[in-house]
């Protein structure tokens, strides 16, 4: 995972480690990073979805049938993330964020769908990792004729993991040539080795005689870098924006920490014009004029209403994730995504602030919660200081982030006697993101922003300055959580960005789901593009569900959960060759998955 991007004290963030939201509400479970602290998703804390009996949703098939499925050779549990398709071959991207080896993307045959096969494997650099938003695009330039695979990468080892966008010709599946193994924002002093950022995901589009992909800068807030790449050997860097310079962020946002920044994008000729949408997190969806890449222009942004429409919560989450147009371009579904059904804040002062639980810890949630004084201890490492006991009332131990990893901070704040919890606020180097930590200990363990930390003991917010004295004593908190459910699907007008309608999986909206079935939030769809008003989603231990949505708002009209439960990544829409349409979904735990949507 990485930090959030919205940090406003200082001019550029250090490597951003971890994508927030609000409500905890945080993308993609165990993305790692370039921390040795170990920043993830909460819901990857939870009971895995394979194998054993418990820990899932029931099997489930409804106007969907298997066609075929297919492991990735040496995958393991989480490391099978996104997939895309050309012709007769599907492309998978493997991640290895712990081990931080043997990432890559898997080359499957898929020309018969019912027996699909491993055939090549493209490593991707030692350090790196590919996730989201794999892509085969069909270029035709004067510098290159042939099949580009673009994926992105991420860095999970600083002294050796390479940044950028990689391209490699597969117009011969059989035999991939690597065309740029690195390109992207060269800005110096982001990532080490060389000074490539490292990016979340990648989007290409062709226009004419020309190709171009968008990159999810995830070390900076202009983060939304295109490139050209017509000549895919020697791609150009030709803008960068960051749409908060044009106030995507809504207002009704910000009380839960809101945070605004690029995730995924998706480039559509409407109207003869190149249209972007970019799902900009707690910005909504924003509408792009693409024609000249090189100076994009806004057209238009969604904002979120005030309440939520699933629950009626009186404050909208956002997590815009990822999203399509409709064939015709005149809708658009969209995907939030959640994966804490809890939203914590911790309360102060008459004051609720935003807040992040730790994986392995006590939770709490709507029959616990954690009271009393605070008091600061410093970083608690044992390099620091020497932790003294809870004294009277003072048992919230409220810690800084840095030097040692969570766990230790935990472990030495427990063994320090009678402290009742932990709360720990963010480093200077990002003051106003919350991290999710990947944490194990006795005691429940709550992250806040360094803002949030400081105004704890009354004082305001400080960016780059030495926090207050260990020992330190400030007044009363509580830090509690309350339901809220898991990420779900919207439909928008592409005009004037009118939402018509949300959808979600009935699990992922009652509190009886919260915990042991694994993560119930939407992750992607994938819109028919041969059937208006049609898509595919991928919804995590949800299974697959395919969706109609129209004028009249969205419904379910078909699903599949495999038998020991399913965890959909990645989901595409692709005819072969010989005409037969797909389904084709990545599972987290297996590989390859091939559907077939049967009709309501």
């Amino acid at each position: 995972m990485r930090t959030s991007k919205s940090a406003l004290c200082l001019p550029a963030l250090a490597a951003a480690l971890a994508l927030l939201a609000p409500g905890a509400a945080y993308a993609h479970p165990g993305d790692g990073g370039v921390s040795d602290e170990g920043v993830i998703a909460p819901g990857s804390g939870q009971a895995l979805q394979h194998p054993g009996k418990g820990g899932h949703l029931p099997a489930k098939q409804e106007n969907v049938t298997l066609v075929g499925k297919a492991p990735i050779d040496g995958a393991g549990e989480g490391r099978v993330a996104d997939v895309a398709a050309f012709g007769n071959t599907a492309y998978l991207t493997v991640r290895d964020p712990e081990g931080c080896q043997d990432a890559g993307v898997a080359l499957m045959d898929i020309k018969n769908p019912n027996r699909p096969r491993q055939v090549g494997f493209i490593d991707a650099t030692a350090g790196s990792f590919p996730g989201e938003g794999a892509q085969v695009l069909d270029v035709k330039t004067a510098s290159f004729t042939g099949q580009v695979l673009l994926f992105n990468n991420e860095i999970c080892d600083a002294d050796t993991g390479k940044g950028g966008a990689s391209l490699w010709d597969v117009t011969n599946p059989a035999a991939p040539v690597l065309l740029t193994a690195h390109a992207g924002d060269q800005t110096a002093g982001k990532d080490s080795n060389p000074a490539v950022n490292d990016i979340h995901s990648v989007l290409g589009w062709t226009d004419a005689d020309k190709a171009y992909a968008v990159l999810v800068d995830n070390a900076e807030t202009e983060d939304v870098d295109i490139l050209d790449i017509s000549d895919p050997r020697n791609p150009v860097l030709i803008s960068e924006t960051d749409l908060n310079d044009f106030g995507v962020l809504q207002e009704q946002n910000t009380p839960l920490g809101g945070n605004s920044f690029l995730h995924d994008a998706e480039v559509q000729r409407i109207n003869g014009v190149m249209t972007m949408v970019a799902s900009y997190w707690d910005g909504g969806w924003t509408l792009l004029n693409v024609d000249k890449p090189a100076k994009p222009r806004v057209i238009d942004n969604y904002d979120y209403a005030a309440k939520d429409p699933q629950l009626g919560l009186t404050t909208n989450e956002g997590n815009a994730h990822q999203a399509e147009f409709s064939p015709d371009g005149t809708l658009i579904v969209g995907t939030d995504e959640d994966f804490s059904p809890f939203r914590t804040t911790v309360s102060a002062g008459g004051v609720d602030y935003q807040a992040a639980q730790g994986s392995d810890t006590p939770q709490l949630n709507a029959q616990t919660a954690l009271a009393g004084n605070p008091v600061f201890l410093g970083r608690a490492c044992d390099a620091d200081e020497t932790l003294p006991a809870a004294t009277g009332t003072h048992t919230v131990a409220v810690i800084e982030r840095g030097v040692c990893s969570f766990t230790e901070k935990a472990a030495n704040v427990d063994a320090a006697g009678g402290y009742t919890g932990v709360v720990l606020f963010n480093s200077a180097a990002d003051c106003t993101g919350i991290v999710t930590p990947s944490v194990t200990g006795g005691l429940p363990f709550v992250s806040v922003s360094r803002g949030t930390g400081f105004a704890l003991f009354g004082q305001a917010p400080a960016c780059s300055t030495t926090p207050f004295a260990t020992g330190t004593k400030g007044t009363s908190l509580t830090a509690q959580a309350v339901f809220d459910g898991w990420g779900y699907t919207r439909l928008m007008t592409k005009d004037g960005l009118n939402e018509l309608g949300t959808y979600a999986i009935d699990e992922s909206q009652d509190p009886a789901f919260a915990t042991g079935f694994g993560d119930l939030s939407v992750h992607e769809v994938a819109v028919d593009p041969n059937k208006n008003g049609l898509a595919y989603l991928s919804y995590y231990s949800g299974g697959l569900r395919v969706v109609e949505y129209g004028p009249g708002g969205i419904k379910e009209v078909g699903a599949f959960i495999a038998k020991g439960g399913s965890n959909f990544w990645g989901v595409e829409h692709h005819t072969l060759p010989s005409g037969q349409q797909l389904i084709l979904a990545s599972d987290r735990d297996t590989g390859l998955w091939i559907l077939d949507y049967t009709g309501a």
